[in-house]
């Protein structure tokens, strides 16, 4: 399931927002409220995320994304790819750390 960036805007005070970019891409900039966790080390980290809550997955463009939020549906959770990843985030103007 894929969610836009503006409904991601709006939830990023109520969902988990995790972004699974590597770290050179997080030096970009990252959504206020998102958990880092880079992609490689999902598979170690993901117990992180709160299961009750429902996560919001980006990436650069919304590939890998989508992979991670179908992978973690499949571990119980309620997940989300967010369309056009964070190349579309910045082309919006939206809030940066």
């Amino acid at each position: 399931m894929s969610i836009t960036i503006t409904e991601t805007n709006k939830r990023r005070n109520l969902d988990q927002i995790l972004d699974v970019r590597e770290n050179f891409e997080i030096a970009e900039g990252i959504i206020p409220e998102a958990v880092h966790i880079p992609m490689g080390e999902l598979n170690f980290r993901f117990k992180e995320l709160d299961q009750n809550r429902p996560v919001i997955v980006v990436c650069r463009s919304g590939n890998r994304s989508t992979q991670v939020a179908n992978a973690l549906k499949q571990a119980g959770y309620t997940a989300y790819s967010m369309t056009g990843g964070m190349s579309a985030w910045y082309q919006n103007n939206l809030p940066i750390k």
